[in-house]
């Protein structure tokens, strides 16, 4: 770590440790798959609510929204809004389903529904969600580091990514939930941290923040007319609550945090500890974007570095000088947002608070590739190796596959993130990929719980309909400019609400034409 001073290279040393030494302890309790998927079901309500605090503040939000906050306005806040909404479905319907079925994986049941196409269908579509988030996760931290040590990003990714592996093998859920019980602390310190830092360093301090803002828009939560073609509060409002939903209902993530708490009343009020965490923290970061807008449009000539780090990112490797300053004089705020906050903290965090708020942009990111792993190799156990592969495993072998799974997906993610090295900005993509493969499974999902006549018939041709609109929304863009008029005319968010609605409607609709002939 050429540029970091002894001391903040200590404090990450200290942070590191004790997570790998989280994991050596949790692992004596490691003795079947019940533990290590479920933590035999003792875990307090109130850690299952701060670990799911946790897996939701990731790195995407340490770096991703103060950089949003910074390229554009407070739109993005409109995600957290429509939390409590989906919070309220969770509850109601989802964890009392989830704790009386009583099967680990939350696609089991869909197998019992319509059948084993639809269990895999769901599975696939879980596994590329989490590849795509362990990956925009494993990005964030890339980028962050980069700028404060000098490494290059995959040498980042794979160093951190062994160290997550290692005690989330070793520690099972019990080790995820706990370590990140430290974790949302730590991050939520360095948050607020971070935030008294950049206001400090502010001519005129908060009401200069506000003023700045004020002047250039950085507080509008977006348009409020009724327009699905752009970013508006409508089309994140709608974004959020799908997503919030798959989150809360069909996300292994969550749903097996349902599992740990030791009775359907303590996960229902996880579920809400989580919400009432989050909204306030995301809304910090929020903050910490508009005050680093307002510090750099004090100080333009500071973003000059960052300018060339971005344009040469975006450029060829071995591209000539002059092709880079033409590029970086040509980049607008958006462009650069995610490389601000790195960019601060390398130029004005004093030694030793420096290690602290790199410590917590690992926890927020460790926290949630952690959870990730385990998820996804719970669920590759359950609804693959024991459905397909060896249905009448042993625990012993059950607990191998397990170890071996959490192991293999903390690779792929790495190999996802490397992929991602230079994109504009982490939390666009994450929404984007996250909308795609989430829809799909959120639909077939809603199609089971809201139509109980839809038969297997009824969700297969849902299904392909859903899965039809969904890769012409994606894809459409692709379509000649001579046939403009076929492209997707709608905002990329709005891709999962329209994806679950195609997929739910189509099956039930199906179901009560049937019933009424």
């Amino acid at each position: 770590m050429n540029n970091l001073p002894f001391i903040d290279i200590s404090v990450i040393v200290v942070y590191l440790l004790a997570m790998l030494s989280a994991g050596v302890w949790f692992s004596r309790k490691n003795k079947s798959s019940e533990q290590f998927t479920k933590a035999s079901g003792m875990i307090p309500g109130w850690a299952v609510g701060i670990s799911l605090y946790a897996t939701f503040l990731s790195s995407n939000t340490f770096l991703g929204v103060p950089g949003k906050a910074f390229g554009s306005n407070w739109n993005s806040f409109v995600f957290s809004l429509s939390m409590p909404l989906a919070a309220w479905a969770a509850v109601k319907y989802f964890v009392p389903f989830y704790r009386t079925i009583g099967g680990v994986s939350a696609y089991t049941h869909l197998e019992h529904r319509f059948g084993a196409w639809a269990r895999t269908y769901a599975v696939v579509c879980f596994l590329l969600t989490q590849l795509a988030r362990m990956g925009s996760i494993f990005f964030g931290i890339a980028l962050s580091l980069q700028a404060l040590t000098g490494f290059d990003m995959t040498t980042i990714m794979v160093v951190t990514g062994i160290c997550i592996v290692i005690y989330t093998v070793m520690g099972g859920m019990e080790a995820v939930i706990w370590t990140e019980v430290v974790q949302g602390v730590l991050l939520t310190f360095g948050g607020l941290l971070v935030l008294y830092l950049v206001l400090t360093h502010i001519d005129g301090g908060v009401s200069s923040m506000v003023d700045i803002g004020m002047a250039d828009g950085k507080f509008s939560l977006g348009s409020f007319h009724a327009d699905f073609l752009g970013p508006s509060f409508w089309v994140i409002l709608l974004y959020g609550f799908f997503i919030n939903l798959n989150n809360f209902g069909m996300d292994q993530n969550y749903v097996q945090r349902y599992h740990t708490a030791t009775s359907a009343k303590e996960a229902a009020k996880s579920v809400w500890l989580c919400v009432k965490i989050y909204i306030p923290i995301s809304l910090l970061f929020f903050i910490i974007g508009s005050a680093l807008y307002a510090y750099y449009a004090q100080h333009p000539e500071l973003t000059g570095t960052i300018r060339l780090q971005t344009a040469a990112e975006r450029l060829p490797v071995g591209a000539a000088q002059s092709e880079i300053d033409a590029l970086a004089a040509t980049l607008q705020a958006e462009d650069y947002g995610d490389k601000v906050m790195p960019h601060f903290m390398v130029n004005k965090v004093p030694v030793g608070l420096l290690g602290l708020v790199i410590s917590a942009i690992l926890a927020a990111a460790m926290s949630t590739i952690s959870s990730g792993m385990n998820a996804s190799a719970t669920v590759f156990t359950e609804d693959v190796y024991k459905r397909y592969i060896r249905p009448h495993s042993t625990n012993k072998q059950s607990l191998r596959m397990l170890f071996i799974a959490t192991g293999v997906f903390g690779v792929l993610g790495m190999v996802a993130g490397v992929g991602m090295i230079g994109v504009q900005s982490i939390l666009d993509v994450w929404w984007e990929l996250s909308g795609i493969f989430a829809g799909g499974m959120l639909g077939l999902f809603l199609l089971g719980l809201i139509s109980k006549k839809a038969n297997n018939s009824d969700a297969v041709i849902a299904v392909i309909a859903g899965v039809l609109a969904i890769l012409w929304m994606t894809f459409s863009y692709l379509i000649p400019d001579a046939y403009s008029y076929l492209r997707y005319p709608l905002h990329a968010n709005m891709i999962i609400v329209v994806g679950t609605l195609v997929i739910s409607l189509v099956g039930s609709g199906l179901a009560r034409l049937r019933a009424s002939r």
